[in-house]
């Protein structure tokens, strides 16, 4: 990998740190101090022994975080993402991958790795020995669930080698991957603000704040319809978004960033526990992106200089469930309820708290690993929920390729609740049908029978079906929640093809998730 620096990352407080906004004479100085902390020269120098020893403390059991770094970018993304997880409530231990040996990673139960890739796809220096003598050694994982953040330039044949031959070692050891691999080219912001939402799903979906600020564009809300009225599940909502300028284009499996924002009347609450009788609407404004702390010692008076102060609201990611032909982008959003009853912050701010022709900070981020197959294939699709979305686009470029080419083969195992309420987009699907689009369909409703069947135990018992298509050279496609449905999914696949095969699928590209 070319040798070049980078930037050191601004890593914004989190919620835990908002808190300590509580005392405003300190705010600055808690602000700036822990900026100052997370920078570049204490990661080079005497702070980063410090952070290492902290972060080590965790003990047997904790989540790891494993870094194998040539310049130090790697050390400091894996020290920022221990950081954000131990904000987060997440034990966690850091060491670098070079001092581990296979009985030292076989103790752990989860683990990330921050890694990147030197010279002509070649591992770091300091974690060469690990590569020469843990990698080729038959060790057994299959107790380890994993993750691994791959850094690398796709300018050199060899982009993310290290990485990816890290994560191929972990599969053929028995390893479950927690998600699959983000490979982040050359700093790519989008690909590190995925990191952080996978993050986030790892700690509960805790709040964490962006290293980055996403550089957001101004859309509209454009519509909004509920399509699950009477479900056993939360309210599901097609959400349509337009440009305020230009004609964005993005392809299937692509996912928007939406830059969320606190309810009005959630903002008007936070000052009222402040003795505010109502919040002024430009402070109001003001607060809206941002996370707000405990109110529990806050000056009225100095809001304003707080304000500016506090860290944005964390992005949300979503699914695109439309093409750009259909002149509008198209989420779909299931609403999401805190302990407390809330709505959740960004299911919350799309289905419910903005009007329509709000304006929408989004940014649309390229998902090249879950984009259609580059050569015409046949392909299955998998997926559960508002998994739906990513399918749908999917369908929707799969239509134009029959329209053009009159090719069929594609099939759809799609699970929700009940047929009655639940049966997102069925017109389209059943004219997807009709035109060839798709070969074969099965819609899967956990609530209509007596036993409970998923979309795994339906794959299990088209197994036959599943091995022809993957030997005429399907490409299968996993969309939905990564807890039960994905894990179910694998486990099918794994228990019908062998692990060799499925593993394989996944390095020829075959085998593509997007889960969350």
């Amino acid at each position: 990998m070319k040798r070049c620096l980078i930037p050191a990352l601004t890593l914004l407080a989190t919620p835990a740190h908002a808190a300590a906004l509580g005392r405003p004479a300190a705010a600055l100085g808690v602000v700036v101090a822990y900026l100052a902390f997370c920078g570049w020269t204490a990661l080079r120098h005497a702070g980063k022994q410090r952070r290492l020893r902290s972060t080590g403390a965790a003990g047997e059991g904790a989540l790891l975080v494993a870094y194998a770094s040539q310049t130090g970018y790697a050390e400091q993304l894996a020290i920022q993402t221990a950081q954000s997880l131990q904000a987060a409530g997440v034990a966690v231990t850091l060491q670098p991958l070079g001092a581990l040996d296979a009985a030292g990673l076989a103790r752990h139960r989860r683990a990330l790795f921050v890694v990147s890739t030197t010279g002509e796809g070649d591992a770091p220096d300091n974690v060469a020995g690990f590569a020469r003598r843990t990698m080729p050694v038959g060790i057994v994982l299959n107790d380890l669930q994993y993750g691994v953040l791959a850094l690398g330039d796709s300018s050199y044949a060899q982009f993310c080698a290290f990485g990816r031959a890290l994560d191929h070692w972990l599969r053929q050891a028995g390893a479950q991957s927690l998600f699959d691999r983000v490979e982040v080219d050359n700093g790519d912001a989008g690909a590190l603000r995925h990191w952080q939402q996978q993050l986030s799903a790892l700690a509960g979906h805790a709040e964490i704040a962006d290293w980055r600020t996403p550089e957001y564009q101004v859309w509209r809300l454009a519509g909004r319809a509920w399509l699950n009225p009477g479900s056993q599940g939360g309210p599901v909502y097609r959400i349509a978004l337009t440009p305020e300028q230009g004609a964005p284009t993005w392809q299937a499996g692509d996912v928007v960033e939406i830059g969320p924002r606190n309810a009005p009347e959630a903002v008007q609450a936070w000052g009222r526990a402040l003795g505010l009788a109502a919040m002024p609407d430009d402070l109001c404004h003001a607060l809206a992106d941002r996370l707000l702390p405990d109110p529990h010692g806050i000056d009225p008076a100095q809001l304003p200089r707080l304000a500016a102060m506090l860290p944005p609201l964390p992005h949300r990611e979503y699914s695109i469930a439309s093409l750009p032909a259909d002149g509008v982008l198209e989420l779909v959003v299931r609403q999401e309820r805190r302990a407390d009853g809330s709505l959740g912050l960004g299911s919350g701010w799309l289905t419910a708290h903005a009007g329509i022709d709000a304006e929408v900070a989004l940014r649309i981020r390229q998902n090249t690993g879950f984009h259609p197959p580059a050569t015409p294939c046949p392909l299955i699709l998998i997926g559960n929920g508002t998994g739906i979305a990513g399918l749908r686009a999917q369908l929707k470029a799969r239509a134009a390729v029959v329209s053009a080419t009159g090719q069929r083969g594609a099939w759809l195992l799609f699970g929700e609740r009940n047929a009655a309420h639940d049966a997102l987009f069925a017109d389209e699907i059943a004219g997807w049908l009709e035109n060839g689009t798709l070969a074969h369909a099965d819609l899967v409703y956990s609530r209509d029978g007596t036993a409970r069947e998923y979309v795994q135990h339906r794959l299990q018992a088209q197994a036959g079906r599943l091995a022809q298509w993957v030997a005429d050279g399907a490409a299968i496609y996993v969309c939905g929640s990564l807890e039960g449905m994905a894990r179910g999914v694998d486990t099918a696949l794994r228990a019908i093809l062998g692990d060799e095969a499925v593993n394989a699928l996944s390095e020829q590209g075959r085998y593509r998730r997007d889960v969350y």
